[in-house]
């Protein structure tokens, strides 16, 4: 429960935080000061006076949370725990036994592995359920206190208890935490691997992030000659601006302007330029960027994009151009606070949302506008939404039906099931045929329901007859069109046939090599790709993109 000298303590800090305005607005210190004092008077009249017994802490909490959140989603008050994760974030370590969790039907289930910690050298497999953690029984109702039980200070033991599909009894394991270390470049190797086409997955950018890719690029350069570079950063939600800034230094020219960052009242309060030698200036080079890609990806994806460095390729990025700062308030909490906005080289806010938009709480801001802006190279990039590829490719998974069968966790369930029902199949020469067909047979005995608009409006008519015009006739009429139905939803799957036997091989490959095969596996069918590496292989495309006089 929070004391009365911590809440006098953010009141203090309030007063504090608004005499810098005396000099310049005395009318706004009033109204800090008797907003504060209001909202005071009402916290202390609802504790005393409620019908109800208040728990202080999470009225306050509740009171703090609404606030902010008439800002935007990251200005955010940080409680311990989600202070241990931005910590996370900037230390790349915690202790742990590098496992990743989800939900998967309401269970809490393990969806990944990081390879040469406890847990996969132990012989967790992805798949299983977590039941048990020490004493404490583990459901969906405290996933979100996982973390409590899972990250621990090295050295202490954990007892995980999980059930696998196909064993009549849950399996116990007896682990002991460790040092984990998060990998921001999670797979590096030249794809195809008799090409010397350099990848790079860059998954995240915690500190080390620069440095990873740097020694990335260095390994495959003893090994051969590297002639082009593909940086994968789809998915990849950002990080630390820092790291941003390190990652460009392996790509632009030492000096070259990365980012500016402008705060209160549009002033330019940063520019960060490339400060290191890089070590891969001239190779050709593609970004593959989607909607997951935000923040400290756009900086990096804008920088090359601006400098005409490189070709960007995928589709349409998250567009987060927002600058947080953290404030310590007190030993366990701090306050997330937007502070700034992120513009590309060229001078563009890759920012999307705005979120001042009929917004009261806001006053003589900028409005979110749609400009155009020129690269290096005069080529056209626009504002205000996100980063725009220079060659937009969607993903083979854009369809409905890959869409539908992955949000429902059929490929993860069916790889699950199948993996540890033939545990002596040889899963890199299983055909594609014999895949298909029996996750066809899996999807039947699991009565797997597609709820397509078809099916709906199928159910709308029958319903309708049955009810005003019931026939012998009509229904014999209706039972054919089922059928009909059913055998168009197979032709569908079988339309999707490669897509969704790549999938499924993707899981299978996650299982035996962990994520590293999971990636490489899913680049075999990656439409975004392979048109990067046939642009790379393209000089003269390539520099028609990029506005190269040859």
């Amino acid at each position: 429960m929070i004391k009365k000298f911590k809440l006098k303590y953010i009141l203090i800090f309030f007063l504090v935080f608004s005499l810098g305005f005396i000099s310049q607005d005395k009318d706004k210190y009033y109204q800090i000061v008797k907003s504060i004092d209001i909202f005071g008077r009402i916290f202390k009249q609802v504790n005393n006076n409620y019908v109800d017994n208040i728990d202080v802490e999470q009225f306050m909490l509740a009171g703090i949370n609404g606030m902010l959140s008439s800002l935007d989603p990251y200005t955010v008050y940080l409680n311990k725990n989600s202070k241990n994760d931005f910590n996370l974030l900037t230390s790349g370590k915690y202790g742990g036994i590098g496992v990743t969790v989800g939900l998967q039907n309401g269970k809490v289930t393990v969806i990944d592995l990081l390879e040469g910690y406890p847990a996969q050298r132990q012989g967790i497999r992805i798949g299983d359920v977590i039941v048990k953690i020490d004493t404490q029984e583990i459901s969906s109702k405290n996933y979100n206190k996982l973390s409590n039980y899972l990250k621990k200070v090295p050295g202490t033991e954990i007892n995980l208890t999980v059930e696998r599909e196909g064993f009549p009894n849950p399996i116990t394991f007896n682990l002991i935490t460790e040092i984990i270390e998060i990998k921001n470049v999670t797979y590096f190797g030249f794809v195809p691997d008799i090409s010397n086409n350099a990848y790079i997955k860059l998954s995240g950018f915690s500190r080390t992030a620069g440095e990873e890719v740097k020694n990335a690029i260095s390994k495959l350069q003893k090994q051969k000659e590297i002639k082009s570079i593909v940086l994968d950063l789809r998915g990849n939600p950002g990080g630390l601006l820092e790291s941003a800034i390190e990652v460009c230094d392996n790509f632009l020219k030492k000096g070259k302007l990365i980012v500016s960052v402008k705060g209160k009242n549009n002033i330019v309060s940063s520019k960060m330029f490339a400060k290191e030698k890089p070590v891969a200036e001239n190779l050709p080079l593609a970004v593959l960027i989607n909607g997951g890609s935000a923040s400290a990806s756009e900086i990096v994806t804008g920088a090359i994009q601006d400098h005409d460095r490189g070709i960007v390729v995928g589709t349409e990025s998250f567009g987060k151009g927002l600058v947080q700062t953290v404030v310590p308030l007190s030993n366990s909490a701090s306050l997330k606070i937007t502070t700034g906005k992120y513009y590309t080289p060229s001078g563009r806010s890759i920012q999307r949302i705005d979120y001042s938009h009929s917004n009261k709480v806001f006053i003589d801001h900028d409005k979110l506008k749609r400009a155009v802006f020129k690269t290096d190279n005069k080529r056209k990039v626009y504002s205000a939404e996100g980063i725009k590829p220079d060659s937009v490719v969607y993903s083979n998974d854009d369809s409905r039906t890959i869409n539908t069968l992955m949000a429902r966790g059929m490929f993860f369930k069916f790889a699950t099931s199948y993996y540890n029902s033939h545990p002596e199949t040889d899963y890199i020469t299983l055909s594609a045929d014999t895949i298909f067909t029996a996750f066809k047979k899996y999807l039947s005995n699991k009565k797997f329901a597609y709820n397509n608009r078809f099916d709906n409006i199928f159910n709308m008519l029958k319903n309708e007859i049955n009810k005003y015009a019931p026939s012998d006739s009509l229904t014999m009429n209706l039972n054919n069109l089922k059928i009909e139905l059913n055998n168009m939803k197979d032709n569908i799957l079988l339309k999707y046939k490669p897509d969704i036997v790549s999938e499924i091989r993707q899981e299978f490959a996650a299982r035996i090599f962990g994520r590293k095969g999971r990636i490489k596996q899913s680049l075999k069918n990656d439409v975004q790709f392979d048109t990067a590496v046939k642009i790379l292989n393209n000089r003269k495309l390539y520099n028609k993109i990029l506005n190269i006089l040859e």
